[in-house]
């Protein structure tokens, strides 16, 4: 090994082994700052409503709180699905030679990327109907579901930018050979340029991904009962004691950094590799 390499392949397992150090770091404050709460929360009750504890509420409420984050879970999921496969029709339209497809495409892209998510949530569950009426009956409409499509639009915008940015970042020389070849423009993009865009749109999409699970605690200010709504309900059965709130919202943003920051971390790592292949 040369002693260029040498030194490049030392200063990666330097930089790999600092950042798996403040990633420990990071989760250890995090108990750190979870534990010290609860021990805040004892104190600054009162000698007669130390029972039942923070601790002990917790652990008595956490299946009811799993389950309203089982609820974001499936939300984000659902939500990216629906963004995934709208934003990439609307980011194909975007790019069209067609100004009757493309300029609609930009308004509804500008219109959503640069709206304020908690107002298209609020757009949408009081647009939406409550329940739908089919032949056979009446189909309620839950609130989760609206929800869900509310966070998809945002998203939707995004990644409709992004597509369109990686397709714009291929070389003009590549279309130029498939219609060399006597491609179509259809044909060239889905069998030339739309397979080399996926490399490049991996990382911003797990990216908005993260953001979307994030943005599904609002929610609860609507009544959705996910995590948050749960936390929330759990803390007034056990008796709306303000000193339960500092470590239950704590307790949440554990829940939802042990699942977030890993994607984080998988997300820095396929930009680097896809940096180093292209």
């Amino acid at each position: 090994m040369s002693g260029t390499a040498f030194r490049i392949a030392r200063s990666r397992f330097a930089e790999g082994s600092f950042c798996s150090h403040v990633r420990w770091q990071l989760g250890l404050w995090l108990l750190l700052a979870f534990f010290g709460s609860l021990a805040l929360a004892y104190a600054q009750a009162a000698p007669e409503q130390r029972a039942p504890s923070a601790i002990g509420t917790l652990i008595v409420w956490l299946p009811f709180i799993l389950k309203g984050f089982g609820l974001n879970l499936l939300m984000s999921f659902i939500a990216m699905a629906v963004a995934t496969l709208l934003g990439i029709g609307l980011g194909l339209l975007q790019v069209s030679r067609a100004a009757v497809l493309r300029t609609p495409a930009w308004f509804v892209m500008h219109l959503f990327r640069n709206s304020p998510w908690l107002v298209i949530l609020f757009t949408v569950m009081f647009l939406l109907p409550f329940e739908i009426r089919l032949p056979g009956g009446t189909v309620a409409v839950p609130d989760w579901i609206k929800a869900t499509f509310a966070f998809s639009l945002p998203v939707m915008a995004n990644i409709s930018e992004i597509l369109r940015g990686a397709i714009n970042s291929i070389p003009k020389g590549q279309w130029e050979s498939a219609e060399s070849l006597a491609f179509t423009r259809g044909q060239t993009l889905r069998w030339v340029i739309l397979p080399q865009c996926v490399r490049r749109a991996i990382p911003p999409w797990m990216n908005w991904y993260a953001l979307l699970a994030l943005a599904t605690p609002m929610a609860s200010i609507l009544g959705v009962r996910e995590a948050v709504g749960n936390a929330q309900a759990a803390m007034e059965a056990a008796g709306a004691r303000p000193e339960f709130l500092f470590p239950f919202y704590l307790f949440l943003l554990c829940l939802f950094f042990a699942y977030i920051y890993p994607i984080a971390i998988w997300t820095r790592k396929l930009e680097r590799k896809y940096a180093v292949a292209n």
